[in-house]
């Protein structure tokens, strides 16, 4: 770890100029306490940088919990071995692919039953909030179980004992980038007729007390249920469709779900903060937790070990080196291909910019990350689903 600053704590090995730059702007706010810290796979993003971790006295940065709210990991550990799979891979994929809505846009064309009850959990959750999510997406509930595009991926892995895990990424989908957006625009409205100056506007903020907060802790805390439920519903279908596939039931040995764009209250010394995750999971001592490797690479079910310095976190991914449209203009389709030898994937250059090279190595940034996890489980990847 390094003391940047009293006011910035790293654990990236890896770091840019601009990315510390950029955390450095966000550590010098007044309402950052004890320390903001970055975590092993931190890289630029908008306003705050992704894989940080922002605790603040008395106010929140809706831009530092991000677009996606509530985006995280679901996995679920199965009783079969490598050995117990069919040899014909693609087909699970194809059926996956099938069963659940990929790419930015596309969303389910009914209800299914296994949502109607978590459809019905969230309206009431809404209504307890006072809010109607149809004021941001008119048919938000055709969202429920929908995948979205990017880095968001279905897999099926093993672990090092050959045994076999369904691994899923995905958040708040549209919806939550509607709230998301809407309440930044909020926080930079209130700071623009507050005139208060700021490095950047995307790190306009909302004092706790006020009307604009209270709003949006209840709308950021439907959306990151609204996340959590709708990996829960892909699980499931990936689950039916993977028993379907190798021919008898799944029993889940272990299911672990968790979020890592996410804002909730904490205690850190000695003083309630709100404790902003952008791109880190929560790793308390003994907290499960999932680590997902990039494309093609190897992801890791941890386990917090408490660090206080690191606010109880740990990072959320490997954490990209070369944004999107670099990635696109460096790599080629064929050596993706090479990245994927060995794994049933649907070869797409709209995959270019997910390439495992784009990305930190993921070994790098879990050695960076040890004094925050213990490794339970390194899994590799069998078969990759993801959306264009």
């Amino acid at each position: 770890m390094e003391t940047i600053s009293p006011k910035l704590l790293n654990w990236a090995s890896i770091l840019d100029d601009k990315t510390r730059e950029q955390a450095v702007m966000t550590a010098g706010l007044p309402f950052i306490y004890p320390h903001l810290a970055l975590m092993p796979d931190a890289h630029l993003g908008k306003g705050a940088t992704v894989g940080s971790v922002i605790p603040t006295l008395r106010a929140i940065i809706p831009a530092a919990v991000g677009v996606d709210i509530g985006c995280g990991m679901i996995a679920v550990r199965t009783q079969y071995s490598v050995k117990d799979l069919p040899k014909d891979r693609k087909s699970l994929r194809e059926d996956i692919e099938r069963v659940i809505p990929l790419s930015a846009g596309n969303n389910n064309r009914k209800i299914l039953s296994t949502a109607e009850p978590r459809i019905a959990e969230l309206k009431q959750r809404a209504a307890k909030a006072g809010f109607n999510p149809g004021q941001y997406v008119a048919k938000w509930e055709l969202q429920l179980g929908s995948l979205g595009s990017g880095n968001h991926f279905i897999e099926v892995s093993a672990d090092e004992s050959d045994g076999v895990w369904l691994f899923l990424h995905s958040g708040s989908r549209g919806i939550g980038n509607r709230i998301a957006q809407h309440h930044i625009g909020v926080a930079q409205h209130v700071t623009r007729k507050n005139q208060v100056y700021l490095p950047d506007p995307d790190l306009a903020y909302l004092d706790e007390g006020t009307p604009q907060f209270e709003r949006y802790i209840a709308e950021l805390r439907w959306a990151q249920h609204f996340a959590l439920l709708n990996r829960e519903e892909m699980m499931d279908r990936v689950t039916a469709q993977f028993s379907r596939w190798v021919g008898g039931p799944v029993q889940e040995r272990e299911r672990i779900n968790c979020h890592h764009n996410f804002t909730q209250q904490e205690t850190h010394y000695g003083k309630p903060v709100w404790v902003s995750r952008k791109g880190a999971i929560k790793a308390g001592n003994g907290d499960p937790g999932l680590i997902p490797g990039s494309m093609g690479t190897a992801s890791y079910v941890v386990e917090g070990r408490g660090n206080p310095a690191s606010l109880n976190s740990s990072p959320h991914g490997a954490g990209r080196e070369y944004s999107r449209n670099a990635a696109r203009k460096t790599f080629t389709l064929e050596e993706l291909k090479r990245a994927m030898r060995g794994i049933e994937f649907r070869a797409s250059e709209a995959f270019i910019d997910e390439i495992p090279a784009a990305y930190k190595p993921i070994d790098q940034v879990m050695q960076d990350a040890a004094d925050l996890v213990t490794v339970r489980h390194k899994l590799r990847q069998l078969v990759n689903v993801k959306g264009n």
